[in-house]
């Protein structure tokens, strides 16, 4: 007969190998997961990943780590922390978490704004209605009803997540990247 402390253990241990499997699956994929993605690669349930998801905030915040667990829009993404982003982006030179595709919708917004969305599906097609739904629910695009379209221009999130120093940068940043192909 298996006593309580056994049942304890066995749920502790459970846990950690949850945990474990989340990390994992932070690390690697790179870029923010929401809830539907986060379950259909843990096999988790939503309530656990809930919890885990905390646990693990919790755990890079105790232990003073360089890494974190960011939540944006319901959804998550294990990255390091902001103020080491200059030793990052020596090291890697840029993030993978957008498609070419969707580099080059957002290159166009952030070198075009203010442009209307009915601008940007002209130029990339009936896929940049998704691209400017990720960039808008990621925080880095900003919408403005405007007639029948909407006006699309950088969020000061935007700046925030690609460490630029402001506008100049972004166009400077295009215009290098351009210039590279």
């Amino acid at each position: 007969m298996t006593n309580s402390k056994t049942i304890e253990e066995i749920d502790e241990a459970r846990e950690k190998e949850d945990m474990k499997k989340l990390e994992a699956v932070f690390f690697i994929c790179g870029r923010f997961l929401n809830m539907q993605e986060l379950i259909s690669l843990t096999d988790l349930n939503p309530i656990i990943l809930q919890e885990l998801i905390e646990k693990l905030q919790e755990k890079y915040d105790d232990n003073d780590s360089a890494i974190e667990i960011i939540e944006k829009n319901k959804m998550w993404k294990m990255d390091v922390r902001s103020q080491y982003h200059g030793i990052i982006n020596k090291v890697a030179g840029g993030r993978s978490e957008f498609s070419k595709a969707e580099q080059e919708t957002l290159g166009i917004i952030a070198f075009k704004q203010p442009i209307k969305q009915s601008v940007i599906i002209k130029i990339r097609g009936n896929k940049g209605y998704e691209h400017v739904k990720k960039f808008v629910d990621l925080g880095l695009v900003k919408k403005k009803k405007m007639g029948h379209t909407e006006e699309l221009s950088l969020s000061d999130d935007f700046y925030d997540y690609f460490t630029f120093q402001g506008e100049n940068s972004v166009q400077e940043s295009l215009k290098i990247n351009n210039s590279e192909k």
